[in-house]
């Protein structure tokens, strides 16, 4: 009963209140963060009255007003006469966007054959593969842009002297003169079938699955899905009577005419971005493969499966979730490295908008925190959806 006593009036021990670890804690996570905002509020002072000093305008108000410079590719409507810095900014984002994205395509496709290759019992294929791994991944980048500009594309013929490429137009030093599609009044149905078709692949492939869970029965996905896809915009493009024509390049006195150009400096950077990129992705996918427990080729070839649907169903499916985390970082990699298309002068966000653009405003703040901002939102959504598919992919523990 004593003791029962003693230990009920033992509480907590008192200390004194600076004493106390979780006061303390709070009281320097506080004078920290004073600190760094004072530091802050003095440095856009002192960056203020820098530009006061130097008659340098401050303030986004540049926006509206008219650039005054000519773009060589845009996307967009772009008029060098009436088009406002603002406008420079959206034509340097769609054309980053553009060479990133399809940049990141042909990486992963070619990126993912190489590293396959890497592993083929093939001596030639394996070797193949290996040399271009080696080869490119230890180049630097920009000289792999001037490889492509310098080396190869500033080597086609004049304008006057235009390669032919049959029905996929010309092309010339400046550039490729491709086909400019021009859409009819029925070509809406064939896109239309065209997104029903990739809508209806989805919920086939999630009630395939479910099906496969339930039954082990498999079903024919690819096919269905190049059905779907593929064949059904092509018979509802048949059927409405092909409304859509082509405007193809004609060899003016000069140089060709009409069509869609695409400019050297594109096809040089995006060339560049794709194989230099690859070499990575495929020492990813190597890695990934080799990742898998040599168990499970085993058990598919014991099951009866050959290499190929072994390859496909049981192995990357499986080294996917070794393989999507360093894959997330050469697509951030590529898309920074975009960046490096100021050296051959092709019109992406840095030479347009942080270059030509910042050069006559003479605004460097304010065209250099949205250049960051903009390249930060791009990385930063890439993650976001890369880390969506990484958790899809996730092994599901039951």
């Amino acid at each position: 009963m004593a003791m029962q006593d003693v230990s009920q009036g033992v509480g907590q021990p008192k200390v004194a209140l600076f004493n106390d670890p979780k006061i303390r804690g709070w009281v320097y996570q506080v004078v920290l963060l004073v600190i760094i905002a004072y530091l802050a509020v003095v440095g856009v002072q002192n960056m203020f009255a820098n530009l006061a000093a130097q008659n340098i305008a401050s303030g986004f108000g540049f926006i509206d007003r008219n650039a005054g410079f000519a773009i060589s590719q845009s996307l967009i409507e772009y008029n060098q006469a009436e088009s406002s810095y603002g406008r420079v900014y959206l034509v340097g984002l769609l054309n980053t966007i553009s060479v990133a994205f399809v940049g990141i395509i042909i990486a992963t496709i070619l990126g993912f054959l190489i590293g396959i290759a890497r592993l083929s019992q093939n001596y030639i294929i394996r070797l193949v593969a290996s040399v271009y791994v080696e080869v490119f991944r230890n180049i630097p980048l920009l000289l792999h842009i001037f490889i492509w500009y310098f080396g190869v594309l500033r080597l086609l013929p004049a304008a006057r002297e235009s390669l032919g490429l049959g029905a996929f137009g010309m092309i010339n030093i400046r550039g490729w003169f491709a086909p400019k599609p021009i859409p009819q009044d029925l070509s809406f149905l064939t896109f239309l079938a065209f997104v029903i078709g990739i809508v209806a692949t989805v919920v086939i492939y999630y009630w395939s699955r479910q099906r496969q869970m339930r039954t082990g029965q498999q079903f024919p996905i690819v096919w269905t899905a190049l059905g779907l896809i593929v064949a059904l915009p092509i018979v509802v493009f048949v059927v409405t009577g092909a409304p859509l024509e082509f405007e193809y390049a004609e060899m003016g006195r000069f140089r060709p005419t009409g069509g869609m150009t695409i400019v050297p400096e594109f096809i040089a950077l995006l060339l560049a971005l794709a194989s230099y990129t690859a070499a990575f992705i495929a020492e990813i996918v190597r890695a990934g493969i080799l990742a898998v427990n040599k168990g499970q080729s085993e058990a598919s070839h014991a099951l009866g499966l050959r290499n190929s649907p072994t390859l496909r169903l049981v192995i990357i499916p499986q080294a996917m979730r070794v393989i999507i985390p360093p894959l997330t970082s050469q697509y951030l990699n590529l898309t920074k490295n975009s960046s490096l298309a100021v050296a051959i002068a092709y019109p992406d966000l840095t030479s347009v908008f942080a270059g030509t653009a910042l050069n006559q405003t003479g605004q460097a703040v304010e065209i250099l925190t949205m250049t960051m901002l903009t390249y930060l939102a791009l990385s930063l959504l890439t993650a976001a959806f890369m880390n969506w598919y990484n958790a899809r992919m996730a092994l599901v523990e039951r």
